[in-house]
């Protein structure tokens, strides 16, 4: 039998100022890769931080809401901070925690400044 030689021509570069063999779709790289959402630590905790996260973030009822938006507005807060106030150290703020509430309107205003960086 003879031997005859092949030029793939779909697995060589076209020429040499393009890298991308012929037939080459132009879709991302195979060689990358993968990162899990949790990143390349260990899993951990992971889904049950993801868990907790998800159901304390769940919608509660309408009156709660309308309460906290109330509550915050008061307190000069928005409902997003007033709510992760109640997740994060388990009570709501009254009028007399001048010095949380001053801590994180400063906060609020740090993180304007660094988005805006």
């Amino acid at each position: 039998m003879l031997d005859i030689a092949r030029n793939n021509a779909a697995t060589e570069p076209a020429s040499a100022d393009d890298p991308m063999p012929a037939g080459h779709n132009g879709g991302p790289p195979l060689e990358e890769e993968h990162t899990p959402e949790w990143g390349h630590g260990g899993i951990g905790n992971y889904f049950y931080w993801k868990a907790a996260h998800r159901a304390a973030w769940h919608n509660p009822s309408p009156g709660i809401v309308a309460f906290r938006i109330q509550k915050a507005e008061r307190l000069g807060l928005s409902y997003e901070e007033y709510t992760l106030e109640i997740l994060e150290r388990g009570r709501h703020l009254q009028i007399e925690d001048v010095e949380r509430i001053a801590e994180i309107k400063r906060a609020r205003v740090r993180r304007a400044v660094h988005q805006r960086s």
